[in-house]
């Protein structure tokens, strides 16, 4: 049952399985997989304690409970003979710690299924693992009629437009866990504060100073555009950039002064527009301090213009457009060259306040650490060996200290978290519609290994939902970018074919909120990994899989992605795809998509044509159903980048890209959401819903699909939860 090298098993690969749970805040604090001390054995009956029972005392409580180290049932009375796995429980249902937390409803077998005794225990040694091909064994064995277990019962599928049944086959190196602290619900309002105030203080300055609305959504592509390069300790703010000016946030101001610059739809406007830009020119050179050359240029040509609107009666539209074509290039460079400092200076500030919001959050996050006895890392960990193991959740090096009090309320068809703290002008509410919390339910099962019990869950969803916020605080304002455009994602039948034609499994930019598959990076790895999140797609390094890249308007992501692309592809010989998805922005153009078309990774190029597809709402988890989805004005383009490998396992055939094509066309989801989804049985054995533990249940447990390479298992560190085991169909 034991091996030490896990690189060695001829077996296909799985995700490690964890054996313990890790040392949290709410477990004991000895070592839970070692030899109790006389005080406590001496009075557990020997039997007991080969089953996995340990006798610990509560600190909080101030009493003695009683806890199994192989299933993680805790009791506060003395567990009977029969209880603890058992082949006496063979026919009744295992112990669910969501539901019946301290067992009082449970006298059956648990952990390892409705039949066989539970494994030998699992001793606190790192060299040791458990082989991927014996729990697969083990999974079959059970499922077998030789055995007198009763016959597999149907699988539970969450209804909603995602499909959190479908494994990965996503491979990639182990890696080290994050150093990052577990998100606490007193800093992300504090983040969320500092936040709100950074774009008001960016807001006043281009006001006032450049005389211009900040452009639409430049904030938040700043923040984006920062955490590229970013090395701070903040997981939204950036604190630690070099270069400190930002080049996109310096070009979109540029762009907008003297005034921005949009398509006039008729004859009248378009007049209106060059003479207003004439007007805010000459104000600039002449309140600014401009140079001589400059001012003598800029204003001559806007006085020429004046002329020729006054002398020119019944100029056409093309006219205008033409006319102030001109008199932009001419005035542009000396207005730039008189703005360059300002805008400079105005990108410099908001970065530096940034940095000392960065300081203040994370001086109270020390501090609560310290409070909860807490020590934080103070040195880098030390690499995991270079094995491949299959894709797990971002895990963290720091245990969580316990989450203060939360209220919630639950509505008919929706649930309202509401947080409050003195530091706080009033009470922080955020709503959730009961699907996605449902959904969240599932992906916290199947992701979160600290916190069987679900104590800190309503705490954490609230840390997820405050962070995502505050990123969206700039474009929920008025006249900002909608959130759909950052946070937008693809209609749930357009997943389907790309997972059933392509064997797509893994979304490269997602949150917890709109993700189609149980596994996928987002954003904010630390706060969403509870939910499944693999960490930011540009510190992900997967070496087979195939995948789904749809990511946010932000032209310096979009290249760092496409160049992160070409590396994945260039380093790996396993089969590995990936499928960009890219909306046709016009104004203006993205220059990045030129490494597209000098790719040699490049398959096949398709195009959707705006108006004739949908896509899902960034808001889906809080506005009506019949808003969520919404007719996309931009063309999508498509492409498949892939190395030989990939091409050979996922080439997008003529067929194949026929029916991605069909799936988007406008209707296909509503269409899906008229079939009535039907639960599917067999390949092991499956749970049913379980009472007030939001209508689903975790499936069975077996091997992920085939997938290149050895694939060995997550070594665990003495403060790190185990990796978790990827639940497949």
């Amino acid at each position: 049952m034991q091996a030490t090298s896990p690189t060695t098993t001829a077996a296909p690969p799985m995700t490690p399985t964890k054996s313990t749970p890790p040392d949290m805040s709410h477990t004991p604090q000895s070592a839970p997989n070692q030899t109790p001390g006389p005080s406590y054995a001496e009075e557990l009956h020997p039997e007991l304690v080969n089953q996995g029972w340990r006798k610990f005392w509560s600190k909080r409580e101030g009493r003695p409970y009683f806890w199994n180290k192989l299933t993680g049932e805790s009791l506060w009375e003395t567990p009977m003979l029969n209880r603890g796995g058992g082949a006496g429980g063979g026919g009744q249902q295992g112990f669910d710690p969501l539901t019946d937390p301290l067992g009082i409803c449970h006298s059956g077998g648990t952990g390892n299924g409705p039949a066989g005794p539970p494994p030998p225990p699992q001793h606190n040694n790192n060299a040791l693992k458990r082989r991927a091909s014996e729990d697969t064994q083990n999974h079959h064995g059970q499922g077998q009629g030789g055995t007198g277990a009763p016959p597999p019962l149907k699988k539970y599928v969450l209804p909603g437009p995602w499909d959190l049944e479908i494994p990965t086959n996503v491979v990639m190196y182990d890696r080290i866990p994050t150093m990052h602290p577990h998100p606490y619900p007193e800093v992300e309002a504090m983040r969320g504060l500092f936040t709100v105030r950074l774009f008001k203080t960016y807001e006043d300055l281009c006001t006032k100073r450049e005389s211009i609305n900040p452009p639409a959504g430049s904030f938040n592509r700043w923040l984006m555009e920062r955490k590229i390069i970013d090395r701070g300790l903040d997981p939204m703010l950036p604190s630690a950039c070099a270069p400190e000016i930002s080049q996109q946030m310096y070009r979109e101001i540029i762009r907008d002064i003297p005034i921005k610059i949009v398509k006039p739809k008729f004859t009248g406007d378009a007049r209106k527009q060059l003479s207003r830009y004439c007007d805010a020119a000459k104000k600039i050179v002449e309140r600014r301090s401009a140079s001589v050359e400059s001012k003598k240029i800029v204003k001559w040509n806007a006085e020429e213009t004046y002329e020729w609107l006054r002398k020119t009666v019944g100029a056409s539209y093309e006219d205008f457009q033409d006319r102030l074509s001109h008199l932009r290039r001419q005035c542009e460079p000396h207005i730039v060259a008189t703005v360059q400092n300002s805008v400079e200076q105005l990108c410099t500030k908001i970065y530096h306040l940034s940095a000392q919001h960065v300081k203040t959050t994370r001086d109270r996050h020390g501090q609560i650490l310290k409070e909860s006895g807490i020590q934080e890392l103070t040195q880098p960990l030390a690499a995991p060996l270079a094995r491949k193991v299959w894709c797990y959740p971002v895990q963290f090096a720091i245990p969580s200290p316990r989450m203060p009090q939360i209220d919630y309320n639950t509505d008919r068809d929706h649930m309202t978290i509401k947080y409050t703290h003195a530091s706080l002008p009033g009470p922080d509410t955020h709503t959730i519609n009961s699907s996605h919390l449902q959904k969240l339910e599932q992906l916290y099962r199947y992701n979160c290994f600290d916190d069987k019990k679900f104590d800190f869950f309503i705490g954490r969803v609230y840390c997820m939902l405050k962070r995502y916020s505050s990123f969206l605080y700039g474009a929920a304002s008025p006249n900002q970018q909608e959130p759909e455009l950052t946070q937008s994602a693809l209609p749930a039948v357009v997943f389907e074919c790309l997972h059933q034609h392509f064997g797509v499994t893994f979304e490269c930019f997602a949150s917890p909120l709109n993700c189609y598959f149980r596994q996928y990076c987002s954003a904010f790895g630390d706060a969403d990994s509870y939910f499944g999140s693999r960490g930011s797609f540009l510190e992900f390094r997967p070496v087979s899989g195939s995948f789904q890249v749809n990511p946010p308007y932000c032209e310096e992501l979009i290249d760092a992605t496409l160049q992160h692309i070409d590396r994945l592809l260039t380093d790996s010989t396993e089969p590995l795809s990936f499928i960009v998805f890219l909306q046709e922005w016009k104004e203006p153009a993205l220059q990045c998509l030129s490494k597209i078309e000098d790719s040699h990774f490049k398959r096949k190029q398709v195009v959707v044509m705006g108006m004739e597809h949908e896509y899902r709402h960034g808001l889906q988890h809080c506005i009506p159903k019949s808003d969520v989805n919404f007719k996309s004005i931009h063309g999508t383009m498509v492409v498949w980048l892939q190395n030989n490998a990939g091409f050979q396992r996922w080439g997008p055939t003529e067929a194949r890209v026929d029916a991605l094509l069909e799936a988007f066309r406008p209707g296909r989801e509503r269409e899906r959401d008229k079939v009535v989804p039907v639960s599917s049985g067999g390949g092991g054995v499956g749970t049913t819903p379980a009472p007030g533990a939001g209508g689903s249940t975790p499936a069975s447990v077996g091997s992920p699909p085939e997938a290149p390479g050895s694939v060995g298992e997550h070594a665990p560190g003495s403060t790190t939860p185990k990796t978790p085991t990827t639940p497949t169909i």
